[in-house]
């Protein structure tokens, strides 16, 4: 199992009432599950893209993203902008 980091941003950061925490999970999918406990994150994360040590998971099955140790997964919710 890895350790690492989990950062929140903007609506995400909000949900989750902390800017970051640290997590135990082999996969993006086992820590989805993890952090889903949280009811608002929950209702965040649908929308949200994750990056895993600056590489985007993108459209893979989040079970299949393996986790390293040390890993660092910024969850990003959608941004407004141009």
């Amino acid at each position: 199992m890895a350790t690492g980091t989990v950062r929140f941003w903007a609506a995400a950061k909000e949900a989750a009432g902390v800017a970051e925490e640290t997590f135990d999970a082999e996969t993006l999918g086992e820590l989805v599950t993890k952090i889903t406990r949280n009811d608002a994150l929950a209702r965040v994360l649908p929308r949200c893209s994750f990056l895993v040590d600056g590489n985007p998971a993108g459209t893979r099955d989040p079970n299949t993203v393996e986790l390293p140790e040390g890993a660092t997964v910024e969850v990003l919710p959608p941004f407004a902008g141009g």
